[in-house]
């Protein structure tokens, strides 16, 4: 599916319900994921509600699920060139980006 297009909300609530599904699939309830991850029962509830929730979380649940490969490709860099390799490595040890002044 092509999300290039789609709102953020569209894709929380696309993504939520692949956790959802996934949680079902493997025959968890809530309260399985939450005590294996070590979060709170009403976290994961907000997660496959789309309410806010830690970043950390999200990785906890992907973990119990056995999903956590799929974090592998998220911003990851697009290094299509040699000078695209080179600016990665040295962009690493900057710690901020400068603003313009006008």
């Amino acid at each position: 599916m092509d999300l290039s297009l789609s709102k953020p909300s569209e894709i929380v609530k696309l993504l939520c319900e692949r956790l959802r599904k996934e949680r079902l699939a493997q025959q968890m309830t809530q309260a399985e994921v939450a005590a294996r991850a070590g979060i709170g029962v009403n976290t994961v509830s907000n997660l496959e509600s789309g309410r806010n929730v830690a970043f950390d979380s999200l990785v906890r649940v992907a973990m119990v699920l056995g999903r956590q490969q799929d974090f592998e490709m998220l911003f990851k860099p697009k290094l299509n060139s040699l000078d695209d390799m080179l600016r990665y490595e040295n962009s690493a040890s900057r710690q901020r980006i400068r603003t313009r002044r006008v």
